[in-house]
């Protein structure tokens, strides 16, 4: 009678010492197997833990219909109800940094991040400011000092820390409050109601919020508001080579993960030309006749341009290490022509919920008019029919000096190189394509 009643009294009491101490019961599970020899069982002392006191140890027995251990059965079905039992875990902090270069859409992606919703802190471009106080008298910037300012500055950041960016913001601010962030208004959580401080009349700040009056920014509060977020993202085009940013990798405080935007550098260069003043020099070779000097400085730029781009997604899609899961290359003409399907892809990369809020802002944003889509910097267009317009307006010896220049970078990301001025106006004729990018 005593062992008929032993093997239920031995299981209900597993089953409640379980709950509070899983771990032991396991290790004293492990030692009742491992010591059991054939048909023995020889670990009294180790089983009186889960017994009563003064009740004995049964003899061994095999389950009737399985032939197995009835005390292996036992510890099989505890370690299933262990496995079973909800455990409260705080989710992860995920932390993005997008990568692009001027003209490429970043603004436009960036926006799938400023979307997001109350769970996500977006800053557009703070290393405006560092690029700016670095710019040396003749124009450009010391590359190692300004990579390791970058690195830094969006190291803190990520750790919602803004001191180190306040050492570059001209003026600097004044008890932690400044008017001169650059483009506050382009993120939502700077111009929230927990970030906007009282409006005073008279106050002149260059980046003001749009959608209300706020006061100058308060970067106190703005770390606060950082803090509340679960998840961070950053938007820059100031980083030209990857592999500086190791460190935000191998920091065990972050989990960064990195999305490289690129785009046709024959488009980026179109959009330069009619953004930016200082692109006069390709807008006079375009209209006159005669060769495009190939040793000109801009010239030089722009194949330097391309090498880094072409240089860092080359590092990303091998996945070294410490890259390994961080890196995911996206072409702005796939994000273009099929917005929804990209930016589900970025989410899940990312590894957050595609959120109602992106959804809507993307459908909105994608299938508006020319004439809405027409500002030079306007986050709305039709995007199907934005993708391949510079075409129409690249003369076609600019767009052969890219090509001779750019050649590597082109064939890299999935570009075909046209060979006549007829193919690079023909429609039926797409220059993009069809590609993969996995490790190399």
């Amino acid at each position: 009678m005593r062992f008929k009643y032993s093997i239920p009294v031995v299981f209900v009491l597993a089953l409640v010492i379980i709950e509070k101490e899983n771990n032991i019961i396991s290790k004293v599970s492990d030692k009742l197997v491992l010591k059991q020899p054939p048909m023995v069982l020889d670990s009294s002392s180790s089983l009186q833990l889960l017994l009563k006191p003064n009740q004995s140890v049964p003899s061994f027995h095999f389950h009737p219909r399985t032939s197995a251990p009835v005390f292996t059965l036992m510890k099989r079905r505890l370690e299933d109800y262990s496995s079973h039992q909800p455990r409260t875990q705080k989710p992860k902090q995920k932390h993005i940094l997008l990568l692009a270069t001027t003209r490429t859409g970043s603004s436009f992606v960036g926006e799938f991040f400023n979307q997001q919703g109350d769970n996500m802190f977006y800053l557009f471009e703070p290393l405006w400011h560092v690029e700016k106080m670095l710019t040396l008298e003749g124009g450009g910037t010391n590359a190692s000092a300004s990579a390791k300012a970058y690195r830094n500055v969006l190291q803190q950041l990520f750790l919602c820390d803004f001191s180190l960016l306040e050492s570059f913001i001209d003026p600097p601010p004044v008890d932690h409050i400044t008017s001169n962030l650059f483009r506050r208004w382009s993120s939502s959580s700077l111009c929230a109601d927990s970030v906007c401080s009282p409006f005073v009349q008279g106050d002149f700040e260059k980046f003001h919020c749009k959608a209300r009056k706020c006061g100058p920014l308060n970067l106190t509060l703005a770390a606060q508001s950082c803090r509340a977020k679960q998840h961070r993202a950053i938007k820059s085009v100031r980083v030209r080579q990857l592999d500086m940013l190791r460190p935000l990798a191998e920091d065990p405080r972050l989990d960064v993960k990195f999305i490289h935007l690129v785009r046709d550098p024959r488009a980026v260069l179109a959009s330069r030309m009619v953004a930016f003043e200082k692109y006069k020099n390709w807008k006079e070779w375009g209209t006159r006749g005669g060769d495009v000097p190939l040793d000109d400085d801009e010239v030089m730029k722009l194949k330097g341009n391309c090498d880094n781009i072409r240089m860092s997604a080359q590092t990303g899609l091998r996945q070294p290490k410490w890259l390994r899961g961080r890196y995911l290359l996206v072409r702005y003409e796939d994000i273009a022509r099929f917005p929804m399907r990209k930016a589900a892809e970025m989410y899940r990369f990312a590894g957050m919920p595609f959120t109602p809020q992106v959804k809507s802002w993307i459908a909105r944003n994608t299938q508006v008019s020319p004439k809405e889509a027409s500002g030079v910097y306007s986050l709305q267009r039709n995007s199907s029919e934005h993708v391949e317009k510079w075409r129409f307006s690249l003369p076609f010896k600019i767009a052969q000096v890219v090509q001779r220049v750019c050649r590597p970078t082109l064939k890299l990301f999935g570009y075909k190189v046209v060979n006549s001025e007829k193919m690079l106006t023909d429609r039926s004729i797409s220059l993009i394509e069809d590609k993969v990018f996995n490790s190399l």
